[in-house]
């Protein structure tokens, strides 16, 4: 059967004309890309996609299919969350023929399933290139000539549509870890159960006052953090005791935000498999992955806190820690998957924090 024709419209006028091999519909949201060469079927579970038309560089996606939908500890093995994320994926050539042991189905069935439109056959280093420039932007997939209205994402509080609706507990570890869902992947939850911990997941506005744990977890999500004041709040709160606290991602924006620090949004965004970082004190560098459109201002962090990592790329802040308690935070994602497990040990460390806290 013939691919029908499809197309995307960038906010500068750009028109790139392609063909349909997901949902056949009409979407508006934000245009960023992705670098990574695998890795699909869990960034487009990614919630920190929530709103995104995803372009995916690497020019052949599809061909290893779309895994079955397993769960262990009550989450799916193979993604990121329950659902998909995305708002639309643009790649440049995809493969109708799909091979993996593990493998249910097809990625263009996926989408359908989903209702998430996807065009391919559209020239995806332009687009890069157009980005890189210009920086993220907003955009259409417009399909049978029905042009959606423009939709920014980031004028919205996403982390309320991606956050679980109720208080979930995972495992019967040693340490209690109370983790605040602002879209977490699952293989953080993952993570924190291979190290002994039960995980009490909570929605971003919880009130965690009336909870008791051993150590606080923030988790990464979509769009701008200053949208979540009532999380913000609450850290605000847990920083008067000395309980451990370890975010990644928005997580840190959070954390960053909470202590009076200012956040800004990148030109494009981190988002990738492959990005250097620096821990700071040190000739420590590790490769990370990462996505994420927003940033800390460093000169805007308050007395008793510093940079813990910095990007090799543009010197753009990659974490944080506090100089007298047992805080810190990522910008990068130490539990990638796909990607580098280069800092994976600082799962280690949050709980080596708990442990001497709790010694005291």
């Amino acid at each position: 059967m013939e691919a029908k024709p499809i197309k995307l419209i960038l906010e500068d006028g750009t028109e790139l004309r392609g063909k349909s091999f997901g949902y056949e519909g009409s979407i508006a949201g934000e245009v960023v890309f992705n670098t990574a060469m695998t890795g699909y079927p869990e960034s487009l579970t990614d919630p920190s996609y929530k709103g995104q038309l995803l372009v995916l560089t690497y020019p052949l996606v599809g061909n290893y299919g779309v895994p079955k939908e397993d769960s262990e500890n009550d989450l799916y093995k193979f993604f990121e969350s329950d659902q998909l994320h995305i708002s639309a994926l643009i790649i440049s050539d995809y493969s109708f023929e799909y091979s993996h042991w593990n493998a249910e189905k097809s990625l263009g069935d996926w989408l359908k399933e989903h209702k998430i439109p996807g065009i391919f056959d559209v020239d995806t280093r332009r687009i890069t290139k157009i980005l890189r420039e210009k920086g993220s932007m907003l955009g259409k997939i417009v399909f049978n000539d029905i042009e959606p209205e423009a939709y920014d994402p980031n004028q919205h509080n996403l982390v309320a549509n991606v956050s679980i609706g109720e208080r979930k507990v995972y495992g019967n570890g040693k340490y209690k870890i109370l983790l605040i869902d602002c879209g977490v992947k699952y293989n953080i939850i993952r993570y924190l159960l291979d190290r002994d911990t039960t995980v009490i997941r909570v929605p971003w506005d919880h009130d965690i006052s009336k909870e008791e744990y051993d150590g606080l977890f923030i988790s990464n999500g979509p769009g701008d953090p200053k949208q979540c004041s009532t999380t913000i709040a609450s850290l605000s709160e847990a920083y008067k005791s000395d309980t451990p606290i370890f975010g990644i991602c928005l997580g840190n924006q959070l954390m960053a935000l909470a202590a009076g620090a200012d956040t800004y949004k990148l030109k494009y965004g981190h988002r990738s498999h492959n990005q250097p970082v620096l821990e700071v004190g040190t000739d420590k560098a590790y490769i990370t992955s990462q996505n994420h459109g927003f940033a800390i201002d460093n000169e805007t962090l308050p007395e008793g806190w510093e940079p813990l990592f910095v990007n090799l790329n543009d010197n753009t802040n990659e974490g944080m820690k506090h100089l007298g308690k047992p805080f810190f935070s990522t910008q990068f994602h130490p539990e990638a998957s796909g990607g580098p497990t280069d800092t994976a040990h600082l799962f280690d460390v949050f709980l080596e924090n708990i442990e001497k806290s709790l010694k005291k």
